[in-house]
């Protein structure tokens, strides 16, 4: 199919979700609305979808990861309900896992939690048997399931912020820890309380926070209760009531914990901040954050009287947003809230006001980009679809049923039970000009109001019944105009499709098929064909059924054609958006798009095809794009909208009074503010010279203090050099004494050493004289003596070599050792060398004699070598020439006569008989 839509904005939060709202970093929220998780950027304000899975029921809660990553989508639906986890690193959430609980009879996942690395994900199914079940979502793989209650409900389940193991429930009169380990989840400790637990929230690894139904805060220590807290608010709340006059009860609804303690909500429109204290680990409230008044409510109270939901907090911990059960969403920046600590801090709107229940009516105009839409919770919106704002809204006394925009988009029409109001839309307000006891025509010159089966047109200009339409037996459930207004066709529970002529008031053309009961109706541009829906989509042509298309087990609620005439979009029974391409097919050749949780009430096209609006049940209003394959949008041709707005004389003239107060004041203001700045100025100039006269006389007096400072340190230095001379030369007199009595002890010492050595040495060659053994037993013992005097004489004269410098000492002793072991090695080797040489003069005498004696006999060899080579030769000689002969004389040639070896062949030819003859 050529075309597609793509969802581009929608307006609305989907209530009765858990956790319906959360923070994916400091810019970016994700809540649930329609069929749909939104992604929605608070300051640049743009949204992303993640749409639901097919044929899912709803979404029942949902999940963020503590990295932020991922999203857990609970559903219920089909045989068994199911948990999406999505990566929300990807621009459109790609999904990850889906997550069942196997074989166990679970009907719905009412709360979840991820654990604190994010691995592990616990859900907490609905009664009776309030099964909890943990997963290894990465591995679809169920790790444990427990009973976490004896049949009493649960609200919340939680992991705790410390441990993957630990699991907290909480519910009526119940809060219970369970620890999982080798395969199981165990229950580790029970709390029973007096009240019902609807939140709750860990503050540290073990502590935990839980709200109840009656106002009270309950401190829990390793499952253990320690203290509570009266969780009770000002004045304001203590008189506040619902709108049923009941009183409203303190109820603490939502927990959320933060770096300096926790906020929580406290009954109706009410949040509290309660911070840390250094007394015995307790806590006290610090702000109270209101829901601001609504002045566009028949009660502005209303408002403050919404119980919150789901509060949440950005991950810089700068803002605070809440979700509320009427289906709002707002914040607040809890910077700001702290700098004006004095006044009362309010929440503001996250984006814009939404329906909190099911809108009833749907219209759009030609000269602007707007939308109206009608709810029950008898509102009247308008809207803005290319800036995406709430333009203006009105509350009524009474529900609206029905609403039309003027193609000017200056004045509407809304319908009540009991009556038709034509109103003016201003540029801050929507106001009633006249009553009728409803869509505008395409020239907006005409409208037609519906009343049970009669069809009324209005004129515009005088208000006046024009025509009056009967023929319908049923209830008239849709009419539309055709693009010249000359006709309009209608269409009812009885079955019937009806084109009537607006000018003269006949009816032109029919289709009654009575087993039908059909719930919208379109025109093609050229009005030729009527598209009717119901049970099925049906084409019809000169009052015939041409072609049919099966509703395929839903029920077709809305219909709309593209202005080319292309495109067909219906709304279903089940929420979901369905795109036809004309010609239809008998076949079901559709696109179907995830968009409400609700049926599908309304569907638009705008006058330049670019955009589907679809309303529904759920309270949403959702933006599509439409576009080919290519991503262009259907008609390239720019439509230009008006940018002008209704005022009356009297608001104006009223604005402008105001204008010029206000100017005046400001202009007061200035006056005002300039003087207090020349007082100020004054003052500030006085203190100025006053501190400069007290700052010169205190840098003079220091001046002073400095010069008398330095003076004394310039004595005191003197007085220093003159102790430092004096000492100094004592230390001189007492190095020469010692260098003095330290060399007279050196030379003794050196003269001992001496003489030792010449002894040593005297007995070395003594002992040289006799054996080669005696001498090196000598030796070894003199070596052994001399090592054990130098102790000796270390041990004597080390306390005086300590008193000498330590370079000259180490020097002067480096220096004996030296020359002691260089004398005694020198005389060592050098009798050592002479034994060797007298050794070595003998051994080389006899070498030579030998040398002389062997070259002779070599000489000689040579010689007898030569004599044995020639008489070799001569021998060959013999051979040859006897073996020739034997050749000549026999004819044969033995086979010894080929051996190279020449007494071979000698012995072969004597072992010969004559006349024999040898083997060849």
């Amino acid at each position: 199919m050529a075309v597609v839509a793509q969802s581009s904005y929608i307006f609305g939060l989907r209530k009765g979700v858990t956790n319906n709202l959360c923070f994916l970093d400091d810019q970016t929220v994700v809540f649930p609305a329609g069929n749909n998780c939104v992604r929605y950027n608070i300051d640049q304000k743009w949204q992303k979808f993640i749409p639901g899975t097919e044929k899912s029921q709803g979404m029942q809660a949902l999940a963020l990861s503590p990295n932020r990553r991922y999203l857990a989508v609970a559903e219920s639906g089909g045989e068994c309900p199911t948990v999406t986890v999505y990566d929300l690193t990807h621009e459109q959430g790609r999904k990850r896992k889906v997550l069942t609980a196997g074989d166990l009879p679970v009907g719905e996942f009412l709360c979840m939690a991820f654990s604190p690395d994010s691995k592990y994900l616990i859900g907490q199914s609905g009664g009776p048997k309030w099964t909890l079940v943990l997963w290894l979502w990465e591995k679809q793989k169920v790790m444990a399931t427990v009973s976490s209650s004896d049949g009493d409900p649960v609200s919340q389940v939680s992991f705790s912020p410390q441990d993957n193991a630990q699991v907290c429930v909480s519910g009526l009169g119940l809060l219970r820890l369970f620890q999982y380990g080798e395969g199981t989840l165990r229950r580790v400790h029970a709390a029973k309380v007096g009240a019902a637990l609807l939140c709750h929230a860990w503050l540290s690894g073990t502590q935990v926070v839980a709200g109840t139904d009656t106002g009270r805060l309950l401190m829990f220590e390793s499952g253990y209760l320690r203290r509570e807290l009266d969780a009770g608010v000002g004045p304001r709340h203590a008189e506040s009531k619902r709108p049923d006059g009941t009183e409203a009860e303190r109820r603490v609804g939502a927990v959320v914990p933060y770096a300096k303690g926790f906020v929580c909500s406290v009954g109706p429109g009410t949040v509290c901040v309660y911070q840390i204290t250094e007394e015995n680990d307790g806590y006290r409230k610090t702000r109270e954050i209101l829901i601001p008044l609504d002045p566009c409510c028949n009660e502005p109270s209303q408002a403050q009287q919404q119980e919150v939901a789901t509060m949440c907090l950005s991950p810089s911990e700068e803002t605070l947003a809440l979700s509320t059960q009427q289906g709002q969403l707002y914040s607040i920046n809890l910077v700001s809230a702290e700098i004006s600590r004095g006044e009362q801090a309010y929440f503001e709107f996250l984006s814009s006001s939404f329906h909190s229940r099911p809108i009833t009516g749907l219209s759009i105009c030609i000269r602007k980009q707007l939308v109206a839409t009608c709810s029950l919770d008898r509102s009247v919106r308008v809207w803005n679809y290319d800036t995406n704002v709430l333009e203006v809204y009105k509350e009524f006394q009474e529900e609206a049923l029905s609403v039309a925009l003027h193609p000017s988009g200056h004045f509407l029409l809304v319908g009540f039970t009991d009556k038709l109001r034509m109103m003016n839309l201003l540029i801050d307000d929507i106001r009633a000009v006249k009553e009728f006891t409803c869509v505008f025509s395409h020239g907006g010159h005409l409208f037609a109001a519906i009343n049970g089966n009669v069809i009324h047109i209005y004129s515009v200009t005088t208000f006046d019944n024009v025509l009056t339409l009967k023929g319908h037996n049923g209830k008239v459930k849709a009419v539309v105009w055709s693009t010249d207004d000359g006709r309009l066709v209608s269409c009812g529970t009885d079955g019937a499709v009806y084109e009537w002529n607006t000018l003269s008031g006949k009816r032109e053309s029919e289709s009654v098929l009575k087993s039908c009961v059909y719930t919208g109706v379109a025109i093609s541009p050229d009005a030729r064909t009527i598209f009717a829906a119901g049970t099925g989509l049906k084409e019809i042509q000169d009052c015939q059924v041409l072609r049919e298309v099966p509703a395929d087990g839903v029920t077709y609620t809305a219909l709309a054609v593209s202005r080319s005439g292309k495109v067909i979009f219906t709304g279903t029974s089940s929420g979901t958006i369905r795109v036809f391409k004309y010609p239809l097919s008998q076949q079901k050749d559709w696109i179907e798009y995830q968009a409400h949780c609700g049926p599908v009430t309304k569907v638009l096209v705008t006058f330049d095809d670019q955009l589907l609006l679809t309303a529904s049940g759920d309270g949403s209003l959702l933006v599509w794009k439409i576009v080919d394959k290519e991503g262009r949008g259907l008609r390239d041709k720019e439509v230009y909208y008006t940018e002008e707005v209704l005022i009356t004389k009297t608001d104006l003239e009223e604005k402008n009074q105001n204008m010029h107060e206000l100017k005046s004041r400001v202009e007061e203001l200035k006056m005002e503010k300039e003087y207090q700045l020349r007082l100020s100025d004054i003052s500030y100039d006085v203190k100025i010279k006053e501190l400069s006269e007290t700052f010169i006389r205190e840098i003079e007096s220091l001046k002073t203090q400095n010069q008398v400072m330095k003076r004394e340190g310039e004595q005191q230095a003197i007085a220093h050099q003159e102790v430092l001379v004096e000492i100094r030369e004592k230390h001189s007199k007492e190095l020469q004494t010692s260098e003095s009595s330290n060399s007279q002890k050196l030379l003794l010492e050196y003269a001992k050493l001496l003489g030792a050595a010449e002894q040593s040495g005297a007995l070395a060659l003594e002992e040289l004289t006799l054996s080669y053994q005696a001498k090196l037993h000598d030796k070894t013992q003199q070596l052994e003596q001399c090592q054990a005097e130098a102790k000796q004489q270390r041990r004597e004269y080390g306390e005086d070599r300590r008193q000498i410098e330590e370079d000259r000492d180490q020097e002067i002793s480096s220096l004996d050792l030296s020359y002691e072991k260089r004398l005694f090695k020198e005389k060592e080797t050098n009798l050592t060398l002479k034994g060797q040489a007298g050794m070595m003069r003998k051994q080389v005498d006899e070498r030579c004699l030998d040398i002389e004696q062997l070259k002779k006999e070599a000489t000689r060899l040579q010689g007898a070598i030569h004599s044995l080579e020639k008489e070799t030769q001569g021998l060959k000689r013999t051979i040859s020439e006897g073996v020739e002969t034997i050749r000549v004389k026999v004819g044969v040639e033995p086979v010894c006569l080929n051996s190279g070896n020449p007494l071979e062949t000698v012995a072969c030819l004597s072992v010969l008989p004559l006349g024999t003859h040898c083997r060849l």
